[in-house]
């Protein structure tokens, strides 16, 4: 496992310097590389727990350091983050290992100044029976060193959901996310397109709580199996999904994605509609439309139409649209467990809000009268979410909030819905549906 356990370290330490997205990362790595699958799945689990329990652990290195965290070497933390990480939650690696591992990586990554304090300090964390002492903070910190996430974030959950839902929303940030696959409905059924993936060795159940949905498992390299070559699925969080069954597209109308990329709202709604109308699919890179234009094709689905569009710009090229989905660029707080470093970075996103209702101005210009628009994003803030929503019902007469019920158990039937991402389900998720009444 030594190489597992060098590559999670660098790419930790990517991460920590800034470097990109820890799932894009961790794809190109394994991609360059020529790790096992067994290292591959011991290297995974260590850098995304690493990466998710972060706080965590930085809070048991300040208890029990006799240095200032302030003044460890970054690298040599990033190694006790490790030692600590499969101490405290990989339970199938023996106490020794993981201390013996984490000297050999100082060596290694040529910490040598670090391999006397990485020691003394993994093997002083065991003899304390490897206890987190919570004792003194209050339910914020609490809540922030239990669920590792920062306690600007536990705060502003409590205080806009409340505390019953920011907890469900904290538990589901840690652990490994579930992962959904939309059944391309034109090809096959659920239930052959399990059958057909577990020939290929990849677990895959039928999602009983949405029609067109599969949970999948063990997925390897999952683009090479014969059923993703073959088009008979695409990659879609549940969540996802179930905002393209708000927008409700049906056979032979004109629809437009007005933010698209990589593309998989358009392939389901295009699904939805029995590959007949028009699916406008836009994005303002060209390389990110080449991806909608490939996937496409690749799923068969002749109605999309891929194009390159500014959408903070009226274009007047563009059809009166039955549908218009305006899934908006966004703080991504409803997709934590999938890129766990969001939560640790503070970014100003004061002015997402400012760009989001933009854009929903544009997109409702798009469209026609007795038309449908639907808001939507992947976070969990009520100033992206409901405030933005809300601003533009109150400043358009002429879009009505509407209900649009969802096939799914417990649904909740408003205007304006939060989808709170759960352990076995969806990730968080927000939209709001509009009719346009003149």
């Amino acid at each position: 496992m030594g190489d597992a356990r060098m590559t999670a370290a660098k790419l930790l330490m990517r991460v920590a310097n800034g470097g990109a997205y820890s799932n894009i990362l961790l794809d190109h790595t394994f991609d360059a590389g020529d790790l096992s699958q067994r290292d591959k799945a011991f290297a995974a689990a260590l850098f995304y727990g690493v990466a998710e329990r972060q706080l965590t652990l930085d809070y048991v290195i300040k208890q029990n350091s006799s240095l200032p965290f302030a003044k460890l070497d970054k690298n040599a933390v990033v190694v006790l983050r490790m030692g600590l990480y499969q101490l405290l939650y990989m339970p199938s690696v023996p106490e020794s290992a993981a201390v013996n591992e984490s000297v050999k990586l100082c060596k290694r990554l040529r910490l040598y100044h670090a391999v006397g304090f990485v020691n003394g300090f993994l093997r002083g964390f065991i003899r304390k029976g490897k206890q987190i002492n919570l004792d003194g903070l209050d339910d914020a910190d609490r809540l922030s060193v239990e669920y590792s996430c920062p306690k600007r974030l536990t705060e502003k959950w409590t205080a806009e959901y409340g505390a019953d839902n920011a907890r469900k929303i904290l538990e589901a940030s840690l652990g490994a996310p579930p992962v959904f696959a939309r059944v391309n409905t034109l090809k096959v059924s659920e239930q052959e397109l399990c059958d057909i993936l577990k020939k290929d060795g990849v677990k895959a159940e039928v999602f009983k709580k949405l029609s067109g949905c599969i949970r999948l498992e063990k997925t390897g390299d999952i683009e090479k199996t014969r059923a993703f070559k073959d088009g008979l699925f695409h990659i879609q969080d549940v969540s996802s999904q179930l905002c393209c069954l708000t927008l409700r597209p049906i056979v032979n109308e004109t629809v437009i994605d007005i933010c698209a990329a990589p593309g998989g709202k358009s392939f389901t709604m295009a699904e939805l509609m029995g590959n007949n109308g028009r699916v406008i699919s836009m994005d303002l890179y060209e390389q990110r439309v080449n991806l909608i234009a490939q996937g496409a094709e690749r799923l068969g689905l002749r109605i999309v139409e891929p194009r390159v569009n500014n959408a903070v710009c009226y274009n007047g090229d563009l059809p009166q649209a039955d549908r218009v989905l305006c899934d908006v660029p966004c703080s991504c707080l409803g997709t934590i467990r999938r890129k766990p470093e969001i939560k640790y970075k503070e970014e100003d996103v004061s002015e997402l809000p400012r760009l989001q209702r933009a854009i929903l101005e544009i997109s409702a210009r798009y469209v026609k009268a007795g038309g449908t628009l639907v808001y939507s994003t992947c976070t969990l803030s009520r100033a992206e979410n409901e405030d933005v929503a809300e601003d533009f019902a109150r400043t358009h007469d002429d879009f009505a909030p509407i209900v649009q019920p969802l096939p799914y158990p417990d649904a909740d039937n408003s205007s304006m819905r939060t989808v709170f991402p759960e352990k076995d389900g969806g990730d968080g998720f927000f939209t709001a549906a509009f009719r346009r009444v003149k």
